[in-house]
C-alpha cells in the first residue's frame, strides 16, 4: 500500500494536472505513464549498459549517436531523463514535444508491432511548460521515494494507486492482483526458459513482469547465454491481451521497462472469436474479470460447448483450458462460487477440470485479500491440460493469512502461510498421511465426484474440537452463593456507614468507600 510521504507526493502530483488544466482522470495517467516509460527507459538502458560492461559484452544504447526526426537530427543524450530534466521549462517542454515523444512512439520501427499498434494514437497532452517542469519535479520525487523504499512491489502500489482515482477503477473486474500473490503463483508454477506464457487479461502486466523476473532471477545464465533463448525471452515467451487500451499501453510499458523488448501485448476480447488462440501456450497465469454476464452472441462457441454461461469466470477457465497445448499448466485466481457453484455450468467447468484434465491443487484465500478494492473471497485453481484425464487426488490449502491484515489498511503482519504453501506444494509427497484438521490435505477424486464436483476446502476440511471439562452444577451454584453472600456482606457494612454519617454525607461515603 502507498502511504505517508509517498501518498502525498503523489496526491501533490495529481493537484498539479488539475490546476494545470488536465483533468480527466484517465488522461492524466496516460501522461504519467507516459513520464515514468520515459524516465525508465534511461535507468534500464544504464542499468544494461553496466551489466553489458561487467559481463564484457556488446552493448549499444538506444540514446547512442544522434536521433533523426523526421529531417532534423538531435543528440540522443538529451532525450535521456537523467539529462533533460535539468533544462530550463520552456526547452524541457520543447524536447518532450518535439523530440521525445515521437522517440518513444517509434522505438520499433516495425509498424505492424505490438508497440506501435498501441502507441499509434498516443498523443502528448501536458498543456503546458510550466506543467511539465512541475510534473517532472514531482515524478523526480516519487522515483527517490520508492528508491528508498526498497519494496519489490512498490512500482505496482503506486500503479494502484494511481488506478484509485478513477472513479470508474474497479468495474468489469479490474482491480489489481497484489504483487506478493502474483509472485506466490509464479514461484508454484517454476516458468522455464522455454515456456509460452499467456495472460489473457493482463491489465498492467503484472503475472507477465513477475514470471520475467523469476526467470531472470533463477534462469539467468541458461537465458541470456543462449541466442535462441534469450531472443524467445525478448520476443516470443510473453503474450497478453486485454480490452482496456490504457491497461495495454500500462502493461507493455512495463513489460519493456523490465527489459522484455518486445512484448507481445494486444488488444483483444478473449472471450469472442476474435481469440483463435488454440493449443498454444505452455503456462497460463491469470486472474480474469469477475463482471457478472455477457451477451452469448459475442462468445466464442467452442467455449459455449464446454459450460453453457454467460459468467464470466466460467468461461475464462474454459478458454484457459482451449488455449494451452497438451502439458500445458495454469494458475488462476476465481471467486468461491465457482468452487462450489451448483448450476450446470458451474458443474460442468468443474468437470471438466476434474475428468478430463488433471486437477492438481485448490488454495482457498481469506476475503480480505483484494480489499480495499474487493472484499471478494477467491481460490487459486492450479491444473495441467491432458485432455485424457489423470487427476486421482487433489491438494487442498486453506490460506489462513498472506503476511497483511485483512481489513481494509492491509498493515503487515507476522502471520503469512504463503512460504509453506510454496513448500508444500513442490513436496506434495509429503502431504499424502496429513489429517484433514491440517491446513492441507488431499482428497481423493472420486469423494470430489460423489460431492457434485464441490471444490470449496470447508466441504472435506474437519474441524477439530476440543473437549472443555467443566466443574459439577452443584459446584457451580455453590460458588455463585457465596459470590452472593460476599455483597451483602459488603452492602450491609456500607448501610452501616451511612447510617453512621447521616443521609446528607451519603454521596462523599459512598465515594470514599468505593
Amino acid at each position: 500500500m502507498v502511504t505517508g510521504e509517498l501518498r502525498n507526493k503523489i496526491d501533490a502530483l495529481w493537484d498539479a494536472f488539475a490546476a494545470g488544466g488536465l483533468v480527466n482522470p484517465l488522461e492524466v495517467i496516460e501522461q504519467v505513464t507516459y513520464l515514468i516509460f520515459i524516465h525508465d527507459l534511461d535507468v534500464s538502458d544504464t542499468m544494461r549498459e553496466k551489466e553489458s560492461i561487467m559481463l564484457g559484452l556488446p552493448f549499444q544504447s538506444i540514446f547512442a549517436g544522434k536521433i533523426k526526426v523526421g529531417e532534423r537530427e538531435q543528440d540522443g543524450r538529451n532525450l535521456k531523463w537523467s539529462v533533460f530534466h535539468d533544462f530550463p521549462a520552456q526547452r524541457m517542454y520543447s524536447v518532450m514535444q518535439e523530440w521525445v515523444f515521437p522517440f518513444i512512439k517509434n522505438l520499433h520501427g516495425d509498424k505492424d508491432s505490438a508497440y506501435s499498434k498501441y502507441m499509434d494514437d498516443a498523443i502528448f497532452k501536458v498543456p503546458t511548460p510550466l506543467l511539465l517542469s512541475k510534473v517532472v519535479d514531482a515524478l523526480d520525487d516519487i522515483f527517490l521515494l520508492m528508491e528508498q523504499a526498497k519494496e519489490l512491489d512498490i512500482r505496482g502500489d503506486v500503479y494502484e494507486y494511481l488506478l484509485s482515482k478513477i472513479a470508474q477503477s474497479g468495474l468489469n473486474g479490474q482491480f489489481r492482483t497484489p504483487r506478493h500473490i502474483i509472485r506466490m503463483m509464479v514461484e508454484l508454477m517454476e516458468p522455464s526458459a522455454d515456456d509460452m506464457i499467456c495472460d489473457p487479461a493482463c491489465g498492467t502486466s503484472g503475472f507477465l513482469v513477475a514470471a520475467g523476473e523469476y526467470l531472470k532471477e533463477r534462469r539467468k545464465e541458461e537465458i541470456f547465454y543462449d541466442k535462441e533463448k534469450r531472443d524467445h525471452y525478448m520476443s516470443g515467451m510473453f503474450h497478453g491481451y486485454d480490452m482496456d487500451r490504457t491497461m495495454l499501453r500500462i502493461g507493455a510499458m512495463n513489460m519493456m521497462t523490465h527489459g522484455v523488448e518486445n512484448p507481445f501485448i494486444e488488444y483483444r476480447d478473449s472471450l469472442s472469436e476474435q481469440n483463435a488462440d488454440k493449443d498454444k501456450y505452455s503456462l497460463i497465469l491469470a486472474n480474469p474479470p469477475f463482471k457478472g454476464s455477457l451477451d452469448a452472441e459475442a462468445v466464442s462457441g467452442d467455449l459455449l460447448k464446454v459450460c453453457k454461461t454467460k459468467k464470466t469466470e466460467l468461461l475464462f477457465l474454459a478458454l484457459f483450458v482451449r488455449m494451452m497445448k497438451v502439458g500445458g499448466r495454469c494458475a488462476c485466481i476465481v471467486p468461491d462460487g465457482v468452487l462450489f457453484g451448483s448450476s450446470k455450468a458451474h458443474k460442468d467447468i468443474r468437470r471438466e477440470l476434474l475428468e478430463n484434465q488433471r486437477l492438481e491443487a485448490v488454495i482457498s484465500m481469506p476475503s480480505g485479500v483484494f480489499k480495499p478494492y474487493a472484499g471478494v473471497s477467491t481460490g487459486i485453481l492450479i491444473f495441467t491440460k491432458t485432455n485424457h484425464g489423470g487427476t486421482d487426488q487433489v491438494w487442498f490449502y486453506d490460506m489462513q493469512a498472506d503476511g497483511f491484515s485483512l481489513d481494509d489498511k492491509r498493515s503487515p503482519v507476522n502471520e503469512n502461510d504463503i512460504p509453506d504453501i510454496i513448500e508444500r506444494f513442490h513436496n506434495r509427497e509429503w502431504e499424502k498421511e496429513r489429517e484433514r484438521t491440517e491446513k492441507s490435505f488431499f482428497v481423493s477424486k472420486q469423494e470430489i465426484v460423489d460431492n457434485e464436483y464441490d471444490l470449496s476446502v470447508n466441504k472435506y476440511k474437519r474441524m477439530e474440537y476440543v473437549p472443555v471439562e467443566y466443574p459439577p452444577a452443584e459446584e457451580i451454584l455453590e460458588q455463585i452463593f457465596e459470590l452472593d453472600r460476599q455483597i451483602g456482606a459488603e452492602l450491609e457494612e456500607l448501610k452501616e456507614l451511612l447510617a453512621e454519617t447521616g443521609v446528607n454525607n451519603g454521596n462523599s461515603v459512598i465515594r470514599r468507600v468505593l
